[in-house]
């Protein structure tokens, strides 16, 4: 399998491209902006003819490219009918603040978005087989009302099951963030716990922003998952802990279990803009009230600097970079 991955426009969205193989049909999912030119590339360098474009979810930095893309393909749309209103008004699902911050983000004052010709929506627990590649669509709300995963057999090593494209859902140490119109915390917990949680350790996550990671690493580190492991724990025993600070340190966080095997992407790297993961503070599993960094803009220190992906987890072509949480 081939699974060709960058980083694209303002706030470092991970656009990938995936084929059984060079000279074949591809899919490319969330063309962000200024992926068109990316994903020009990597379609000339391995000889592929898109044929689908998938949209985890309707954010703009997501969606940007995606009316380009299918136009200049003659390829077929895929999103939730949750999000499909944002492929034409993308700025409702941004705050007031964003809004005020785009101009000088973007060199512009105006944008305009349309609808690609051929657009179909996605549905919970469908598999789509595409391009040669099956796709099995998870609704999992809470960033978005219309958010999606895929996850996508892997066959080229029996040390790693599934690749999961997780959108704004889940980070290498963090989850998206529930403070944009149509986000919703409890909901986002609830994604998490049904569509997460659930899956085995060898799941290699390719996210919307930042390195690739795994379901093993983020099950043993990830705070916000171990929150949520244990407050499901405790409710089984019919105990309610409400929010708990965790003190585990990275020592434990080693031993758990990772693929040997790293699926081959190819790596993303770049500025991130605008910080699309949880607060710290949004890490009350019990939840009304818990809140979610503000819009506030956010500078990558890494300046373009690659860093090396943490040792044990699986790594996709074109897929590693400095973009972690800042804290």
């Amino acid at each position: 399998m081939l699974i060709a991955g960058f980083p694209a426009g303002p706030w470092g969205t991970n656009c990938y491209v995936v084929a059984t193989g060079p000279g074949q049909e591809c899919v490319v999912v969330d063309p962000g902006k200024d992926a068109a030119s990316g994903v020009a590339e990597v379609v000339r360098e391995h000889r592929l003819k898109p044929v689908s474009v998938l949209v985890t979810h309707g954010h703009l930095d997501h969606m940007w490219c995606v009316t380009p893309v299918a136009g200049a393909y003659d390829a077929t749309a895929w999103i939730h009918p949750e999000d499909r209103h944002l492929l034409a008004d993308p700025l409702a699902g941004i705050s007031t603040d964003m809004r005020r911050m785009l101009p000088q983000l973007l060199g512009s004052q105006d944008a305009a978005w349309t609808e690609p010709d051929d657009v179909k929506e996605l549905g919970d627990g469908a598999t789509l087989e595409l391009a040669g590649v099956e796709f099995l669509v998870d609704h999992t709300p809470g960033h978005t009302r219309g958010s999606v995963t895929f996850r996508t057999p892997y066959a080229d090593s029996a040390d790693v099951s599934e690749v999961m494209f997780s959108g704004d859902l889940l980070f290498a140490g963090s989850i998206g963030r529930t403070d944009l119109p149509g986000g919703d915390h409890p909901t986002m917990l609830r994604s998490l716990a049904t569509k997460v949680l659930p899956l085995a350790d060898d799941v290699v996550v390719l996210p919307g922003h930042g390195e690739q990671t795994s379901i093993g690493r983020e099950r043993a580190t990830n705070p916000y998952l171990l929150d949520l492991a244990d407050e499901l724990a405790e409710a089984q025993r019919g105990v309610h802990v409400g929010r708990r600070q965790h003190a585990r340190g990275v020592e434990g966080a080693q031993q758990a279990p990772q693929p040997r095997h790293q699926p081959p992407v190819v790596g993303v790297g770049g500025l991130e803009a605008l910080d699309h993961r949880a607060s710290p503070d949004a890490r009350a599993v019990s939840g009304a009230g818990a809140s979610s960094r503000s819009d506030s803009a956010v500078t990558s220190a890494a300046g373009g600097r690659q860093e090396k992906t943490p040792a044990g987890t699986p790594s996709v072509v074109g897929v590693s970079g400095p973009h972690m949480p800042r804290r």
